[in-house]
């Protein structure tokens, strides 16, 4: 086993491997921004090392400086968790050509697996059942319109490099095929550095499911079982479960032997997750993720074995110790993300200060989360705060004790999805287990979100500075963090007759860095193009961003006139792409924005006359 593991990601999945690690005696080295000086990897962690500025993601994307982290730490291994350089061969192969050990497939099975023509044509080799459609890339609006006349519509549109809901566009009639191709090559290019696409039938009404994967470099090849992933929002997952409601044992077999099937044939190790649909008891392939899951940890409530250990081990050359007829499943679990989210503002982002964070516990209640409160949680990175996962001998039982277990979930400060989960562990099509992929997005009324919101809403999502006077301490005592040539320590100080100093939060903190605006405020002015500011002028209506995040596109110019909904920009936020749209009709007289510019909430982006 491993005398130490650089982990290269933040947030709860960091902490997650950090905890396998401890169990098996393994020192952990965590990696950080400036934006996470103060987050509960780089807390938890044994050491850590700085990679990058504030502003944000970059910094757990690069390459030499993660791997440079690695060997000042004298690391023997790296694992990737989730999400920035999970899936990323390109970086594997970096890590195993390095003194570091890759916890993961090899990077030849990733790339195999990581473009979705490459996987569909290997699976199809392995006698795995997948979604008609091609099997290369496609370029051109008469190849998408072939297929359209082939199957019908609608068909789906996808990235080579995508998952997610990120980079797929569905085609409904023919008129929209250019407008779907140009977005799924611009969200591929963004994403995935690739802007190939392919194209598939479009399923109306599946189910996802998926199955667990672990496979070691002697040959063996387990599947733990599935989990339904089918309650989702613009393709991105919000609860998952396992087992599946909607499978029997008979096509749980034969899921599961499809993707052992589809592991093996691409001669792949280390856990993966094998993504199939599922409509009218036919299966299809979907996708391989190449890392661990989110949704890990139903498996593990469900099976007993610990997901994250057994990447460890394998990555150590350890052999998989069981028998695939010794994995059993006992009762049924589900896991609620707890997001940082709006769900009545069409779940928007949210940022602000954990002013309360109170967990719940008891039996067969779980939390997975690297925050405390007071954590500041910025926009910088994705919106999930934690996950509350929840274990019960059936599902009905599971059902009762997650509602128990939502109402004990006490955070303030910023508004969550709790509300959401509440609503679903009561809805009548949830909890008869029928619901599809679609459900969320075409089903739900969205006036039960805005109940739900109202009943159950955080009291004062607003940021609330606590005064305690006439208690102060004769002893104070001060936290600080320096830095020497990149490595992060804390110093702890006592002085005695001192008023304690305020947090990093209280005084604009928490990653913003000097002179950048927070995001909750809203600019006076812009840049103009070369560079000089430019008031907002007149009265017109302006345009404004309602969350952090990337303008993707911009689709109008100065003098342009515009409908009411028309499409002003898109801008990415969360893994998500937002059209925004104007309210009322006029003519553009300013534009603020350009492609590839970050902007904040409130900022203004048009401005109409």
């Amino acid at each position: 086993m491993f005398n130490k593991v650089l982990v290269a990601n933040r947030g709860e999945i960091a902490l997650r491997v950090m905890r396998a690690c401890r169990d098996l005696d393994v020192r952990t080295v965590a990696i950080y921004s400036d934006a996470d000086k103060h987050a509960g990897h780089v807390r938890f962690a044994d050491e850590a090392y700085n990679v990058g500025p504030a502003r944000a993601a970059d910094s757990y994307l690069d390459h030499e400086a993660v791997i440079e982290a690695g060997r000042k730490a004298g690391a023997d291994a790296v694992h990737p968790g989730y999400g920035f350089l999970a899936e990323n061969a390109e970086f594997a192969r970096k890590v195993e050509a390095s003194e570091l050990r890759w916890v993961g497939p090899p990077a030849d099975a990733m790339e195999r697996l990581g473009e979705k023509t490459k996987a569909r044509s290997l699976m199809s080799a392995a006698d795995v059942p997948v979604v008609p459609g091609t099997t290369d890339p496609v370029d051109s609006i008469d190849e998408v319109k072939a297929i359209a006349d082939d199957y019908g519509y609608p068909v789906a549109i996808k990235a080579e490099g995508g998952g997610g809901g990120r980079g797929l566009k569905v085609v409904r009639s023919a008129d929209e095929i250019e407008s779907q191709l140009e977005a799924a090559k611009r969200e591929g290019e963004a994403y995935f550095d690739n802007a190939s696409v392919y194209v598939e039938k479009y399923l109306d009404s599946p189910r996802h499911i998926e199955i667990q994967i672990l496979a070691d470099e002697h040959g063996n090849v387990r599947h733990l079982g599935e989990r339904d992933c089918s309650l989702q929002r613009r393709h991105q997952k919000v609860i998952e479960e396992a087992p599946s409601p909607a499978l029997d044992a008979d096509l749980r077999e034969q899921i599961g032997d499809a993707a052992r099937r589809g592991i093996r044939e691409a001669d792949y190790t280390n856990a993966g997750t094998v993504e199939f649909l599922l409509e009218d008891g036919e299966f299809y392939f979907l996708e391989v993720n190449t890392r661990i899951q989110v949704e890990h940890t139903v498996t593990e409530e469900i099976t007993g074995i610990d997901v994250v250990k057994w990447q460890l081990r394998i990555a150590a050359g350890e052999q998989v110790d069981f028998a695939q007829d010794e994995v059993t499943f006992d009762g049924h679990a589900i896991e609620y993300r707890i997001n940082a989210e709006n769900a009545a503002e069409e779940f928007a982002p949210a940022t602000g200060t954990l002013e309360t964070y109170d967990p719940p516990g008891g039996i067969g209640v779980r939390v997975d989360d690297a925050v405390r409160q007071g954590d500041e949680i910025g926009g910088d990175y994705d919106s999930m705060i934690a996950k509350l996962i929840v274990a019960a001998g059936d599902r009905e039982e599971c059902l009762a004790r997650s509602e128990r277990a939502l109402s004990e979930f006490d955070i303030e400060g910023l508004p969550t999805i709790v509300p959401f989960h509440r609503l679903m562990v009561t809805d009548g099509t949830f909890r008869a287990g029928e619901h599809t992929t679609k459900y969320l997005d075409e089903e739900l009324d969205p006036a039960r979100l805005d109940q739900a919101v109202e009943r159950w809403g955080a009291a004062d999502a607003a940021a609330e500075e606590a005064t305690d006077e006439g208690d102060a301490e004769e002893m104070t005592e001060r936290e600080f963090t320096v830095e020497v040539n990149g490595k992060r320590f804390e110093v702890n100080l006592e002085e005695r007759g001192a008023p304690p100093i305020p947090s990093v939060d209280a005084v604009g903190g928490g990653g913003a860095g000097d002179g950048q605006r927070s995001a909750r405020s809203r600019p006076e002015e812009s840049k103009s193009d070369d560079g000089g500011e430019v008031v907002v002028e007149g009265d017109g209506e302006q345009v404004t961003a309602e969350m952090q995040g990337t303008i993707l596109s911009v689709d109008v110019a100065a003098g342009d006139d515009v409908a009411a909904g028309d499409v002003v920009c898109v801008l990415e936020a969360m893994k998500m792409e937002n059209d925004v749209v104007t309210e009322r009709g006029g003519t553009v007289t300013q534009v603020h924005i350009e492609e590839g510019d970050s902007v904040d909430m409130g900022d203004t982006l048009v401005v109409l006359e």
